[in-house]
């Protein structure tokens, strides 16, 4: 059995955690542990067990996977059993907002995989306490595409922040003096959506159909990857985060100076 902590409240986790398996062909039973909303969703987390907490001594797990926080989302996870394959997934961190969170018994683990480019100091400290330290590229399971005419935006919310992506393509849109048709993928129409901008609940949803001339989307570790080969159609807009550094993430796919 896999015992994974995806930890975080929104879907990112549990979307990179499904590419993670899916690209190293783990299979078998998978517990994940999560707080995330999208935690009762068939079509996020279908064929895991999904739990809010778990003792990895009473369940024996054959590896354990900790997604993008070393030690947890607040700290709380400390050295594993003996004995038990430990898994770290590493992707762009806030590192000096982070580490101040680290535990004095944080774990180690017997590989790292790398997801992004990481601080230099976060990079450093995983070479630490990792006997290994690869990249990894990731592949997503096979999806069908979202076929819609004109620009497709995605976000998963806050409604708060969907509306935003809304307004910044309107804005673009008007910049470059165009109307073209507006889909919003997201998991709820969002109250104060303009009428013209039509809403569709799917997931997944990182396959553009040929229609699509335009991808509006945040800067989160799976937008700005998974759309990595429509570039040129792909405009992001980076949202702060506590722990995410998704304007770095952002100047890197532009190619323009990090912050």
């Amino acid at each position: 059995m896999i015992l994974c902590y995806a930890a975080g409240d929104g879907l990112g986790h549990l979307t990179r955690l499904r590419a993670v398996l899916h690209t190293l062909g783990r299979e078998g039973p998978v517990t994940v542990v999560t707080g995330s909303r999208f935690a009762a969703d068939a079509r996020v987390t279908h064929g895991w067990d999904v739990v809010e907490t778990a003792d990895p001594a009473a369940l024996r797990p054959d590896e354990v996977i900790v997604d993008a926080f070393p030690a947890g989302l607040r700290g709380e996870l400390t050295g594993f059993a003996s004995g038990t394959r430990t898994t770290h997934l590493a992707r762009l961190l806030r590192w000096d907002a982070y580490r101040a969170l680290l535990p004095a018994d944080p774990p180690r683990f017997d590989r790292t995989f790398v997801l992004e480019e990481l601080d230099p100091a976060h990079d450093a400290y995983l070479r630490a306490v990792s006997d290994e330290v690869v990249p990894l590229a990731l592949a997503d399971p096979p999806s069908e595409p979202v076929d819609v005419d004109g620009w497709l935006i995605v976000h998963s919310g806050p409604d708060a922040e969907t509306l935003q992506l809304v307004a910044y393509a309107q804005d673009m849109a008007s910049a470059e003096r165009v109307r073209p048709p507006m889909t919003l993928v997201s998991p709820a129409r969002p109250d104060g959506l303009p009428r013209h901008v039509v809403h569709l609940d799917v997931y997944p949803a990182w396959v553009p159909g040929p229609n699509v001339d335009r991808i509006v989307t945040a800067a989160g570790f799976n937008a700005v990857r998974q759309y990595a080969p429509w570039r040129e159609r792909h405009r992001m807009m980076p949202f702060p985060r506590g722990l995410d550094d998704q304007y770095t993430r952002a100047a890197r796919a532009r190619g323009g100076p990090q912050r």
